[in-house]
């Protein structure tokens, strides 16, 4: 039902824009149509019913947005400590003094070059010779 909704949004936003762009400009060369009518309608009857469709667009426009608002809101679970339930104990302590069940903490920082060398990265050498100061 979102999706239906959601494309009927989009559909309704897509027309508003036209309208609005099709509406005769009273400071420039903003609007692109509404000048001549070509005929079938006359200039006040073009600008009466753009007027209302801009007006009619507008309210199905606000209209859908609080139904998508309403429908996003019903799916969210709250996510609050007092929603929840309460726990029946507290979780055996390991030798660590983590809880038995945590997760162990991964060996290195876990990033992308961790991943590629295999797990723990190699710690560097030391120096096996005398240390010489540089000089300049």
């Amino acid at each position: 039902m979102t999706t239906v909704i959601l494309v009927i949004h989009l559909m309704i936003a897509a027309s508003l824009v036209a309208v609005v762009l099709l509406q005769k400009s009273e400071g420039g060369a903003l609007g692109i149509g509404g000048g001549g009518g070509g005929g079938l309608l006359t200039g006040r009857g073009t600008a009466n019913l753009l007027t209302r469709a801009t007006a009619i667009l507008a309210a199905a426009f606000f209209t859908t947005s609080i139904v998508l608002t309403i429908l996003a809101q019903r799916s969210i679970v709250p996510n609050s400590v007092f929603d929840r339930p309460a726990a029946t104990g507290t979780p055996a302590a390991g030798t660590d003094g983590k809880p038995a069940d945590a997760p162990a903490a991964p060996a290195g920082r876990g990033g992308l070059l961790d991943k590629l060398q295999g797990g723990t990265p190699a710690a560097p050498a030391a120096p096996t010779g005398p240390v010489v100061p540089q000089t300049r």
